[in-house]
């Protein structure tokens, strides 16, 4: 791994703008195409998977839907997609997707931009990881636990057993 990847000040994440709205779309292919070792998803005849559902909302229903992009050294390197759970007892916030390109993960982008996210939304929050998916389990469980203290609460869900943690952010 090369060391300028170490670099923090080169990580950023901001909201993103509908009128950048096609940067989160084209790099959604790239997690689905990730998710493929997962889930039994494929592309269409051409070559595309399919539209995200909902992607749309993100940019029309701002007080409950956050699309955030992430980048390293200015160019997009992954995103994350947080909704408000408004009137919900499970959490405040949930962290609906989560990516980072390849070749920027290990780099402490992830942790990085997820922390930040847990300080800008400061509240109950809920991740979860689909049954499948170990190495994404490790990633929360590791960051979560670095962010917390390791004071959350992890819970499998009884029929498609994908794993939520829950935690405060605002306990810090």
């Amino acid at each position: 791994m090369s060391t300028h990847f170490n670099q923090v000040n080169a990580m950023g994440i901001n909201l993103v703008p509908a009128k950048q709205k096609a940067v989160i779309e084209h790099l959604m292919q790239f997690y689905l195409y990730d998710f493929t070792q997962f889930l039994d998803i494929d592309v269409s005849y051409e070559g595309r998977f399919a539209p995200y559902p909902g992607l749309d909302d993100y940019w029309t229903l701002r007080d409950t839907c956050y699309p955030y992009l992430m980048t390293y050294s200015s160019k997009p390197a992954g995103f994350a997609l947080v909704e408000r759970m408004n009137n919900s007892e499970e959490a405040d916030y949930y962290m609906c997707e989560f990516f980072v390109m390849k070749k920027y993960r290990r780099s402490g982008l992830g942790t990085w931009a997820s922390h930040q996210l847990f300080d800008r939304l400061r509240g109950r929050w809920k991740v979860t990881e689909i049954s499948t998916n170990i190495p994404a389990q490790a990633f929360w469980r590791k960051t979560i636990g670095d962010y917390t203290g390791h004071r959350y609460e992890e819970r499998v869900d009884p029929k498609h057993g994908n794993i939520s943690q829950y935690f405060q952010s605002d306990i810090n």
